[in-house]
């Protein structure tokens, strides 16, 4: 959509609100979902879809959605907004969000207290993330008194409950991570580097569909702890595992479609910098996030990368 088509979509709106219906709002969004790279003109008709969603039809999904697509943003001000207005309506999934929000001051100010109360919330019905992020309050005593029992006894009554999970989406590798550490602690190396493969192959597979910046970190993090409890193998590779090599130069190549691709790690005025094709990332984190194949994210074509090597 051009520019001046754009400044005509939004005449015919109103109250901010492009005039359509619900058929044409949740296909503007399932369109969207569809993909992890879009354009300004497509990100503007997915807002404007969930708007009307949210004025028209008063939905507390929309709101959550829309709460959810700013949070990605990091515009955590908006995001609270949107999460507050389904929570109004007794929407029980923005307790979550809402837990999230105050447990790591995404808005300027951290606040135990509300961050424990929406995540009780949540976790009255069942909520399994909001009960783990209960558990992390207890390790580090939060609002609660500090109670590192209490933390492990709640992330073990988690693990049967998402094991054997299917969804990309459940929470398992949030919980076999915690509890892969838990097990290394304890003296079980080998359980522990079990439960983070594991967690690593779920995780990859969520990452696909969503490259939200909360899943990168849990996967950096995730190959930070797993490497130090076993050797990193170079002949045997994925594109996670550039979490660990591209912390310092290195050339490493891979295959997608047959066609071979280079990743260089090199030192730069005392930092490490990516280059990947024409393109030159500040570090791993930025890499992940934009590094692209024929306007596909890496992460959204991750499973379909092979032959990784290090020169």
């Amino acid at each position: 959509m051009s520019t001046v088509l754009r400044a005509d979509f939004r005449t015919r709106s109103y109250a901010g609100v492009i005039s359509m219906n619900s058929r044409e709002a949740h296909e503007i969004i399932d369109r969207y979902y569809q993909r992890n790279v879009h354009s300004e003109d497509e990100t503007f008709e997915f807002t404007e879809a969930l708007s009307y969603l949210i004025t028209e039809k008063n939905d507390p999904r929309a709101m959550m959605e829309l709460g959810g697509h700013y949070y990605e943003l990091r515009e955590f001000d908006l995001a609270l907004k949107y999460y507050d207005m389904a929570a109004a309506l007794d929407y029980e999934p923005a307790n979550e969000c809402l837990g999230y929000i105050w447990y790591y001051g995404r808005t300027g100010t951290k606040d135990y207290e509300k961050a424990f109360r929406y995540f009780s919330a949540a976790a009255k019905k069942g909520n399994i993330v909001a009960r783990y992020k209960i558990a992390d309050m207890y390790k580090n005593g939060y609002h609660v008194e500090k109670d590192y029992g209490k933390y492990k006894q709640i992330i073990r009554e988690l693990y049967p409950e998402v094991r054997g999970a299917k969804n990309v989406f459940d929470p398992l590798p949030e919980i076999y991570t915690r509890l892969a550490h838990i097990e290394a602690e304890e003296g079980n190396a080998d359980r522990a580097v079990d439960l983070y493969w594991d967690a690593k192959n779920f995780l990859a597979q969520r990452i696909r569909f969503n490259p939200f910046f909360g899943n990168l970190n849990i996967m950096k993090w995730l190959i930070e702890d797993l490497y130090k409890l076993t050797p990193a193998d170079p002949s045997d590779m994925d594109l996670f595992d550039m979490y660990y090599w591209l912390l310092e130069p290195v050339e490493i190549t891979f295959r997608y479609q047959g066609e071979r691709y280079r990743i260089s790690c090199v030192n730069e005025e005392g930092e490490n910098v990516i280059m990947f094709g024409d393109k030159w990332f500040r570090n791993v984190d930025d890499f992940f996030k934009k590094a692209q194949i024929d306007g596909k994210l890496l992460t959204e074509i991750n499973r379909d990368l092979y032959d990784f090597r290090r020169r």
